[in-house]
């Protein structure tokens, strides 16, 4: 293997082990930053983020944090967090705030027309997002196996 391949190679490791290391962080830590699906959980798990990678806590210390991340991966991490799967359910619960839908999706759709409205609604109760959304079911929006369900 020459020079520029095996750099090529440790680079791309490296690369992977820092996603798969930040992608855990997020997975792990998501639910220690309350109010829970929020925006400001959402920023304080960037500060601590920030923090504990050595950065000062002052404003221009923060977006410098938040430069060095990079858009690409910090709507990764964004979504990353604001997400849930339920492998027991069959479903992933994507529910950013910025967005105005909560959406509810089954993970293998397995030729299903579209997504239970009872299982949505226990993915939404397990998750704690229940008193968040709209509970009027008729509001909610079904689109092949997905629900879009608006925030209360």
């Amino acid at each position: 293997m020459a020079g520029s391949e095996l750099q090529s190679e440790v680079s791309a490791l490296q690369a992977g082990l820092f996603r798969f290391a930040i992608e855990e962080l997020v997975r792990q830590h998501r639910t220690s930053f309350a109010p829970l699906w929020t925006a400001e959980s959402w920023a304080k798990l960037l500060i601590w983020l920030a923090l504990n990678s050595g950065s000062g806590a002052d404003g221009p210390a923060l977006q410098r944090f938040a430069d060095a991340l990079g858009a690409p991966l910090a709507l990764r991490l964004r979504r990353l967090f604001f997400e849930r799967e339920m492998a027991d359910l069959n479903l992933l619960i994507q529910a950013d705030p910025a967005e105005p839908h909560v959406l509810v999706l089954l993970l293998d759709p397995q030729g299903a027309a579209e997504v239970p409205p009872g299982l949505a609604a226990e993915g939404l109760q397990r998750t704690g997002l229940e008193p968040l959304v709209v509970a009027d079911r008729l509001a909610w929006h079904a689109a092949e196996t997905l629900v879009a369900i608006p925030w209360a």
